[in-house]
Formats: structure tokens, C-alpha cells, sequence
């Protein structure tokens, strides 16, 4: 039944992105700092880039799959100085600039800064992979309607997941006093920080 293919993909979305990296970490970090919508937005971002990486598994673009491992080594790098720039100024950030909920741009820049630190990291399709493997959900034999319901509800799950991590944080954001936010901002800049550090060395480039 084509409905249970959807709520396969709602539950694989929100499995995967539950489990706290720097994403999460910017997500909660945002919604303290800017509200809930910005928190969802920068969310959204990364619920965008699974959903890309998973309408290449569910639809068995070997290919473009293949070509993503091979420079996993240098999306490692780019994600990882990304990841340590947004750490840097994370931690020097001063919550007296964010107290203004962002707009326009600032928008953009959330949910663009989420979509492209996911799309760095290319064992997200290989989490996707595994999974649709695993359950007789990947490529064309599973039909092309059936991997449609799957993108759209790996997207679903994951943006189910960051609506709920944002609302959840919102909902302390008043409780957080200038000096808090200030501690949340250095805390949040080395954890950040420490998964570009991280990104890096796994790289393995340096070697």
C-alpha cells in the first residue's frame, strides 16, 4: 500500500535526524537566540538537503551516489571549516545583537548556512542508503510512486523533528537572561567548533 511507503519515510526522516550534531546544536542555539521560527527555518534547511540525498537512494541514482563518496574527503573539508567559522562566531556573537528575530536575509542565511553543512556530509546518503536497502525500498524496482512517497515523507520526518526540537526550546527561551544566552553562545561556538575539528581530521586530506 502506497500510504504505508509515506509513513515508512516520515519515520527514517525523523530517526535521522533526532540524534544532536552541530545541526541541532544550531538549531537550539538560533531558537534561544532569535525564536522559534528562525530555529524551524535553520531546521528546515536540513530537512531539505535529507530529503535531496533521499530521492537519490530511494530512486537508485547509483551514479550521483557514487560520485558524492568519492569526494567525501573534500565535502569533509568544506564542512568542516564551515562548521568551524560558525563556531568562531558563534562564540564571539553578543546576545545584545540577537535579540531582533531575523528576517529576509537572515532567513536565508539560516536555512542556507543547514542545507549545505547536511549536504556536506555524504553519510547522510549512505544512512539512507543502508536503511532503504535494508527495508526493499531503494531504486526503480520499488516504483517510482512509492519512492516519491518516500522522499516526501523522509522530508516530513525530518521537519516534524525540527518543529519539535524548536517548539521544545522556545519554550524556555524567556527563562534565558543576557548573561545565559552569552554562555549558550561560547558553549554552542566550541561544541560547533569541536564538529568542524572533527570533520577535519576524519577527512583524512592531511595525511
Amino acid at each position: 500500500m502506497d500510504a504505508a511507503f509515506l509513513v515508512r519515510g516520515i519515520v527514517i526522516g525523523f530517526s535521522i535526524a533526532a540524534p544532536v550534531g552541530p545541526i541541532g546544536v544550531l538549531c537550539i542555539r538560533r531558537t534561544l537566540a532569535d525564536g522559534r521560527v528562525t530555529g524551524l527555518v535553520s531546521g528546515l534547511g536540513a530537512a531539505t538537503a535529507d530529503a535531496v540525498y533521499g530521492t537519490v537512494a530511494g530512486f537508485g541514482l547509483t551514479a550521483v551516489s557514487a560520485a558524492l563518496i568519492g569526494v567525501q574527503p573534500w565535502l569533509r573539508v568544506v564542512g568542516g571549516l564551515f562548521l568551524c567559522y560558525l563556531g568562531a562566531t558563534t562564540f564571539v556573537a553578543q546576545p545584545a545583537d540577537l535579540g531582533t528575530p531575523a528576517r529576509g536575509m537572515g532567513m536565508a542565511g539560516a536555512y542556507a548556512s543547514t542545507f549545505l553543512l547536511t549536504l556536506t556530509n555524504p553519510m547522510t546518503i549512505l544512512s539512507f542508503g543502508a536503511v532503504f536497502a535494508g527495508l526493499g525500498l531503494a531504486g526503480p524496482a520499488a516504483g517510482y510512486m512509492s519512492a516519491v512517497l518516500l522522499v516526501a515523507g523522509v522530508f516530513t520526518g525530518s521537519a516534524l523533528w525540527w518543529l519539535t526540537l524548536s517548539g521544545v526550546v522556545g519554550t524556555m527561551r524567556h527563562r534565558f537572561s543576557v548573561q545565559r544566552l552569552r554562555a549558550v553562545n561560547r558553549l554552542s561556538g566550541v561544541i560547533i567548533a569541536g564538529f568542524g575539528v572533527l570533520a577535519l581530521v576524519a577527512s583524512g586530506v592531511w595525511r
